[in-house]
């Protein structure tokens, strides 16, 4: 990806009690960072990050409950707590994953929708397409 889109992560802490933000591709590489979250943290976090949504998905099927329903259940976010916060992960295109931290005290829902907004905003900006084969020649 081209594009600088650390600016654009920035405005979405500026909702008291977040912390960072990091937009992660698919297979967990890096795409944008806040400005507070050194590189090679935001790396390691990337690739757990989409490990994190894939296992996410993985257990769909767990909140299905075996309900009549067709098909199989859409994974539309992650949040997890530590001690000392929240990390929430949502999907932010195809094949690209938002991700933020924030304290205990945030506010869940207006985080959520901030976070929805961005991605909103962002549009095709975010999108990463998947990865093509390079054919390789003898």
């Amino acid at each position: 990806m081209n594009y600088d889109l650390s600016w654009m992560l920035d405005s979405a802490l500026e909702l008291p009690e977040a912390q960072h933000a990091i937009l992660v591709s698919a297979d967990g590489l890096l795409m944008a960072r806040s400005k507070e979250v050194g590189r090679d943290h935001a790396d390691t976090v990337a690739a757990a990050m989409s490990g994190m949504q894939s296992l996410s998905r993985t257990v769909a099927d767990f909140c299905h409950g075996g309900a009549a329903s067709t098909g199989r259940p859409q994974w539309r976010q992650t949040l997890v707590e530590f001690d000392h916060g929240w990390v929430f992960l949502i999907s932010a295109g195809e094949g690209a994953y938002l991700a933020v931290s924030a304290s205990p005290d945030v506010d869940m829902a207006e985080i959520t929708f901030r976070m929805q907004q961005l991605v909103g905003q962002l549009g095709k900006a975010l999108t990463s397409p998947p990865r093509e084969r390079a054919d390789i020649q003898s």
